[in-house]
Order: C-alpha cells, then structure tokens, then sequence
C-alpha cells in the first residue's frame, strides 16, 4: 500500500535511493561523450570503435527498457531495481578496467541491459510506495535532482577525464551503487502488479533489439548484407507484434493519428539531439582545442536551461496548445546547430560556442515539455505508461540510429577525429543535416499536431533535465504489461 510519508525517514530513504539510481544511468548518458577523444587514444580506437561505445549502451537499453518496466511490474519494482542496480555496476567496473575497446563496447552492452532494469523501476518505486497527499512533491523533487544530475554530468566528465582518468566515468559508478542497493533492500517496500500477468513478449524484445544491432552495425560498418538483414528482422518484429497475446509493444496504440504523429517528431528531434552531442563533445576537443573539462563545462548551458523553465514551458504549452511549441522549438535547435558552423579553431566561447547553445538551450526548452505531455494525452490514461515508454524507447533509438549513420553520411573516416582540418568539415556538413532533421520535425509538428485537452502537468512532464530522451512516465492504474515503464 502506497502510504509512506515524504517527510518520514523511510520517505527520505526511498527519495535518496531512487535519485541515486535513475542518476547512475542518467549520468552515463551524459558524461561518455565528453570522455571519447582520450578513450580513443588510450585505447587506440579508431572513429567506428568510439561510436560503438556510445550505441552499444543506447542499443541494449533502447531495445530492453520496455521489458524491463514488464519484469519489474511482474517479479516486484525493488527486486528488479536492485538487480539492475547492481548488475550496472558490474558492467561499469568492467568498462573501467577494459584492456581493450571490444571489451569496453561489450561492458558497455552490459550497462545498457542494467539500465533496462533499473531506470523504469526508479519513478515507479516513487509513486508505487508513497501516499497519495506527497506523492506529486516526491515525484518533483525526483526530476528536480534528475535534472541536476544531467545537468552536472558533462563537467563531472570533463573534471574526471582530465584529472584521474576516463576510466573514473565509468568506476564512480561502483561507490553509488554500493550505496544505493542496500538502501533500497532495508527502505523500500516492494510493490508490483500481484501477478496478474504470466506471460512475457521476450522475444518481441529479443527481435527488436536485434533489429536496431544490425541496422546500427550496417551504419557503422557500411555493410547492405547486414542493413537487409536487419530490415528483415524488424518485419518480423512487427509481425510477432501483431499477433502476440500481449506484446511488448501492442500496434494498436498507434491507432492515435496524434501519438503517431507525435512519434515521429520524436525521432526527428532526437536523433538530430543524438547526433550533435556526440559530434559537439568531439568538435570542441579535437577542432576548437578544448580540454574535456573545458568541452564539458561548455555543453552545461543547455541542461541548466531545461532545469530551469521547462516548466513555464509546460505552462505556457497548456495555454496555447503543442502545435507552436512543437515546431517552433526543433526550428530554434535547428537554429542553434546552424550556429554551432561558427565554432572551428580556436574559437572562443563567449562568441561563438554560447550563443549557439543558448539558443538550442531554449529549442530544447520549448519542445521537450509540451512532447511529453501530447504522447501522454494522445492516449487513454490507461495506457499513458505503455505511451511514455514507446516514446521513450524511440527517441533512444532515434539517437542511437543517428550516432551510427551520420558520421558515415557526412564523410567521416574512421580516423577522422585525428585530423582536426578533417573532423571540422565533416563536422559542418553533419550539423547542417542535423538542422534538416530538426526542420522535417517542424514540419510533421505543423501540420499533423492538434490541441488536446491539458493532460501532464506532472513534475515528471514538466521537470526534466535529459537531453537523451523523454521522461518516462510511471505506473499509475493496472493494466497491460510495460505501462509502468
């Protein structure tokens, strides 16, 4: 029963440990990329290894989170939680001790099914055990310190490549884990869905995870074989999709012409995001001469923003509808990418690296709120679980998709991030194809977008400092597996 109060020492417990979770792999998603250049010469790694070690994380947890908000509602939220918890910690001591980078992009594939588990659990443990009356305080204080956490985590990064080493990315890991699981086993009470569902679609997520390791290797690779292959596999997702008695992924959701539509935004603007932070961390080190420190201080401005005013974002979305904000702001990151042309050589901060990130800062501020509060009222609220997590999981596709294919289309070689004179035309000609992406968003925002009564203004909508993807949403009613994830 949900009635732990947010002010009891248990209720501080629960708050604690579920920040320091969802934090593990919220971190990691920021702090790698800042990380890349001095990975790639330690380990000697060439520009294909650098992006398998950012997709072989986003592949496993783009193609895993869905079952993993489904196990933890079958088997107990704590129980799963801890598992991935410590499971990730496992694979981040194997990423921090890697001799080589097969075995960093395997430990990092190794990460990416520890967050599966952990990071549905996180918010759903929230609103699973406290009572009604605290619950949309303990919720908002749980993004709040989210968003700190992302915001925080490219100049955490940068501090740590540049001082004890890249292998302290992933090592910090360790210490949190170690106290976050045992917090969670001795405060948290355990909850899930009493069993009511025997049945698990493991292998929809087996064919879809598989589908998006093909597809990301032929990107990488530039190998068609595997490219059909993987197309191949994706048809058959969708068929055992369609036909299963409880899917991971029920088709019939998309039914809502607005979630479709608010989907493929979706994968516009977030692969667009996917490709510029991977490239940006790259371009600020390799071409304009940063240290990791300074690159990753500079990418801060973004993140503050969202933690500051994505919440007058979700006000301002409510009074006037998602159709403006969702395509006036992929229009400014567009913009704001465009303005990223500027920075070569020896540019300086002030006047050519801040004013592109201010503006994609704000693109980013006007989007993400008002998206996340159109998938979950294109939905019946039933179903606004299962709707969090389809879209969550595309745009981590999304990203992952983009991190494979772009170098490749703007002409990278894979020693491209060598060659400064190389990476920085390279760079350009990505940027532009990130803003066209952003473009097509606005576009698909514009005309298929409609106004929707106010369904989300729920921290967890509107409170968000991740630029990797949407928030997910938790649990809230019974039903269908994977709506707590």
């Amino acid at each position: 029963m949900a009635d732990v109060r947010l002010a009891s020492p248990q209720g501080k417990w629960i708050l604690l440990t579920t920040v320091l979770g969802s934090s593990m792999a919220m971190l990691d998603s920021t702090v790698v990329n800042v990380a890349l250049p001095r990975i790639g010469r330690d380990l000697d790694a060439d520009l294909g290894a650098l992006q398998w070690t950012v997709n072989a994380y986003m592949l496993t947890l783009a193609g895993l989170i869905l079952l993993g908000g489904s196990l933890g509602d079958r088997y107990g939220r704590r129980k799963v939680f801890v598992v991935g918890v410590v499971w990730f910690a496992a694979a981040s001591l194997l990423c921090g001790l890697a001799p080589n980078a097969g075995v960093l992009i395997g430990a990092r594939a190794l990460q990416g099914v520890g967050g599966a588990l952990l990071t549905p659990g996180s918010l759903a443990l929230i609103q699973a055990s406290f009572h009604p009356d605290d619950r949309g305080k303990a919720v908002g204080l749980w993004s709040g310190f989210g968003g700190i956490g992302a915001a925080v985590g490219p100049f955490l990064g940068g501090w740590l490549v540049d001082g004890p080493g890249w292998r302290w990315v992933f090592l910090l890991n360790v210490p949190l884990a170690l106290v976050c699981a045992p917090i969670a086993v001795r405060h948290v009470p355990e909850s899930g869905d009493g069993g009511k569902h025997t049945s698990f679609d493991v292998l929809g997520a087996l064919l879809g995870a598989l589908a998006l390791a093909l597809v990301t290797y032929a990107l990488i690779e530039a190998d068609w074989i595997t490219a059909v292959l993987g197309v191949g596999v994706g048809v058959a997702f969708v068929y055992v999709e369609k036909r299963r008695p409880d899917p991971m992924m029920p088709l019939g959701i998309f039914a809502s012409r607005q979630f479709t539509a608010v989907n493929l935004v979706t994968l516009c603007v977030y692969a667009a995001f996917g490709g510029f932070f991977f490239l940006a961390a790259l371009q600020l080190q390799v071409v304009a001469g940063y240290s990791a420190l300074g690159a990753g201080t500079a990418l801060l401005p973004t993140t503050v923003m969202m933690l500051l005013f994505s919440a007058r974002s979700g006000e301002l979305a409510d009074r006037i509808g998602p159709r403006i904000p969702l395509t006036v702001g992929p229009l400014l990151c567009a913009a704001g990418m465009l303005l990223m042309l500027r920075v070569g050589p020896d540019a300086n901060y002030f006047a050519d690296v801040l004013p592109a990130l201010l503006v994609l800062g704000l693109g980013l501020v006007t989007l993400v709120a008002p998206l996340t509060a159109t998938v979950l009222a294109s939905v019946d609220v039933a179903r606004a679980g299962l709707a969090s997590g389809i879209n969550n999981a595309a745009a981590r596709a999304a990203g992952l998709i983009a991190v494979a294919a772009l170098p490749m289309i703007a002409g990278m070689g894979e020693e491209a991030y060598r060659t400064p004179s190389a990476f920085d035309d390279a760079f350009g000609r990505a940027m532009v194809m990130c803003a066209g992406a952003l473009v097509v968003g606005a576009a698909v925002a514009f005309t298929t977008v409609r106004a929707l009564p106010p369904d989300c203004t729920r921290p967890e909508c509107i409170t968000h400092g991740s630029i990797t993807a949407p928030p997910l949403e938790g649990k809230r009613s019974s039903g269908r597996l994977g709506e707590g994830s």
